[in-house]
């Protein structure tokens, strides 16, 4: 009988994406990147805003030793591709230094919250793809001049999103810990949200 309930408990991944999908959709229509209103001048806004949340997040994350074996954080992390960008569109070292950074943060006290907030951060760069091909249309945008970001694994994306979805399915959690996953997950999503539109940048 046991063994019969455990067939239908949902894998991590379904756990994770019905349970972001209202929150993913949500903001996905509030980003600016298909916006007629969007220029140069609005477009490094937006990537000043994604970097003040970026980096106290990954610092968070990846300081905090409890994200489960196999994630190869050197391979992942967004903060150093951001801080190219944003140098490449004209900001100077000690401008970069004093952006305002996001105090809204998902809590990271388990492996699980952490699971949770690593598959928001990973997902995105999928749909960075789609906003890349926009970026290079509308601004001129490439990997050389501020559009880096939108394509931060490049050629890589694909697999490395396939890389991941099988590292999650390696992960054992309990009914809990998928529990844990999915509200950190949302609260990523949330405080991601409050925090560009604190900074003005979101429809």
């Amino acid at each position: 009988m046991h063994q019969a309930h455990d067939v239908e408990v949902p894998s991590l991944l379904e756990a994770l994406r019905s349970g972001t999908a209202l929150l993913h959709v949500a903001l996905e229509k509030r980003l600016p990147f298909f916006s007629a209103q969007l220029n140069a001048d609005r477009y490094r806004r937006l990537l000043e805003a994604y970097y003040g949340f970026y980096r106290p997040m990954e610092t968070r994350l990846y300081d905090s030793a409890l994200i489960p074996v196999g994630f190869d954080q050197a391979l992942r992390v967004k903060t150093p591709t951001l801080y190219t960008d944003l140098t490449a569109l004209g900001l100077s070292n000690q401008a970069l230094g004093a952006l305002p950074l996001s105090p809204c943060l998902p809590r990271l006290d388990t492996p699980a919250a952490c699971l949770g907030a690593l598959y928001v951060l990973e997902g995105a760069t999928l749909g960075g793809q789609v906003l890349r091909r926009e970026m290079a249309r509308r601004l001129a945008l490439d990997a050389s001049n501020g559009g880096a970001f939108l394509n931060v694994y490049g050629a890589e994306t694909g697999r490395r999103w396939k890389d991941f979805l099988d590292y999650l399915g390696r992960i054992p959690l309990d009914d809990i810990g998928r529990r844990q996953a999915v509200d950190a997950a949302c609260s990523t999503f949330s405080c991601f949200e409050q925090w560009l539109d604190s900074r003005e940048v979101l429809l």
